[in-house]
């Protein structure tokens, strides 16, 4: 599912205009995105915990050359599914 078809299914669940469903959804994903970048974590009840995780540095290779390269460390957002996702999904 894409993010205009989540749209379209959630406007005409609850009867509402696709541009204000789209406002909504795009405030919801911002306000995560700016509590990750901030190095919170977002917990929804039911659904699942967004959080950042640091991922180590770590030798990778180039597939052209062969040549060993170093992968920085970094900050990376994870997920993961609360019970009742995991259930719907089982």
């Amino acid at each position: 599912m894409t993010k205009p078809q989540l749209v379209e299914a959630v406007a005409e669940k609850h009867e509402q205009s696709r541009r204000l469903v789209e406002e909504i959804i795009n405030a919801a994903l911002d306000e995560i995105t700016a509590c990750l970048k901030h190095g919170d974590e977002v917990q929804i009840t039911g659904f699942g915990t967004f959080k950042v995780r640091m991922r180590k540095a770590r030798v990778g290779r180039n597939p052209q050359t062969k040549a060993e390269i170093t992968i920085p460390a970094r900050r990376s957002p994870a997920f993961t599914p609360g019970k009742k996702l995991r259930d719907a999904v089982a």
